[in-house]
């Protein structure tokens, strides 16, 4: 499988976060903003996504009264993370590479 870092960046960082522990939406937006800027309207939809695709399941919480819906990975969560992991060590070394020939000729 193919990805491209746009689109594993967000992916990988939600399901990295998912697999240390379940959280709901507005917990994991402040964990995923300490490493990238983005909104809670941003990240619903890939939370939506990756439920739909079968790597997250949710299930809910009362908490003061309310609901909260929380967010869990599954084993095909990670696999995927697994995957993203793979992906990125590649990326990086190619792009670390890059980098230390761009200092040479530079």
């Amino acid at each position: 499988m193919k990805f491209t870092v746009a689109g594993i960046l967000l992916d990988a960082c939600v399901l990295g976060a998912l697999a240390k522990a379940p959280a709901y939406g507005y917990e994991l937006t402040q964990k995923t903003q300490t490493i990238l800027d983005i909104s809670e309207s941003a990240l619903y939809p890939v939370l939506r996504r990756l439920q739909r695709d079968g790597f997250l399941t949710t299930y809910n919480e009362t908490y003061d009264g309310r609901n909260r819906c929380y967010y869990k990975i599954t084993d095909s969560g990670i696999e995927l993370l697994k995957q993203y992991e793979n992906e990125w060590l590649r990326f990086k070394a190619n792009i670390d590479t890059f980098l230390k020939g761009v200092k040479k000729s530079g």
